[in-house]
């Protein structure tokens, strides 16, 4: 189970999002990416307070995986410096973990 993480990412739009996902999806890189609602995000850039509608995106991975996923979130990302958090996973259904684990080892090499 701690080789399973969260990841978090926000996206400004719905297209990002579900492309960004797909590639995710396609490469192996995360079994699961959920696109949840938009929402309002308040912060802090360059020194003025900014506020932007953003698209999280929760992505299930594993540990092995996470530096590739980084990457890949890195170069597709639209924002110059984008949130990607990962969180361990600390428990969770067996089965659900051993699928993430299986849906994210590398494809064979052709």
């Amino acid at each position: 189970m701690a080789d399973t993480l969260l990841v978090l990412t926000n996206v400004p739009d719905r297209q990002t999002a579900e492309t960004l996902a797909a590639s995710l999806i396609g490469e192996h890189l995360a079994a699961c990416v959920n696109i949840l609602a938009p929402c309002r995000s308040v912060f802090r850039w360059k020194g003025a307070i900014e506020s932007a509608e953003e698209h999280p995106m929760l992505i299930k991975t594993t540990s092995a995986r996470y530096p590739a996923l980084e990457l890949a979130i890195r170069v597709a990302h639209p924002y110059e410096l984008p949130e990607i958090i990962a969180v361990p996973v600390a428990a969770g259904f067996a089965g659900y973990l051993q699928w993430v684990a299986e849906e994210t080892r590398p494809a064979p090499k052709e």
